[in-house]
């Protein structure tokens, strides 16, 4: 099992950065922590997905973020960054990290989700 913690959010003004955090735990391994992808949910919308990892290792982004958002992994800290660059208010949103399973890549984990607010 393992648990999620996400980091790092706030108020920033429109064209401002942040840095996302998200502290993995318990049952964690490189490859664990490779699947760990980004998802956001603005008010009155579902959830979509931010950015995630292949298996091999490819990082995708969603239309609206590449060039803007960059995912990054310290594994001897455990801890998978999403770097938000040239922000816009539409990226206003709770930001969540996910686990997934390295068998199935189905999420299988969530953290509790951490707010970014954009104004403009």
């Amino acid at each position: 099992q393992v648990q999620l913690v996400e980091s790092g959010g706030g108020l920033v003004q429109a064209g401002g950065s942040l840095t996302l955090s998200c502290a993995a735990s318990g049952d964690i391994s490189d490859l664990v922590l490779n699947l760990i992808g980004w998802h956001r949910q603005a008010p009155g919308k579902q959830r979509e997905w931010v950015s995630s990892a292949t298996i091999t290792d490819t990082i995708n982004y969603a239309d609206d973020v590449t060039g803007r958002f960059t995912l990054s992994r310290d594994y001897a800290k455990n801890t998978v960054y999403l770097q938000m660059n040239s922000m816009k208010p539409e990226d206003t949103a709770v930001y969540y990290c996910g686990a997934r399973n390295p068998v199935t890549f189905t999420y299988e984990s969530w953290g509790p989700g951490t707010q970014v607010t954009v104004s403009s």
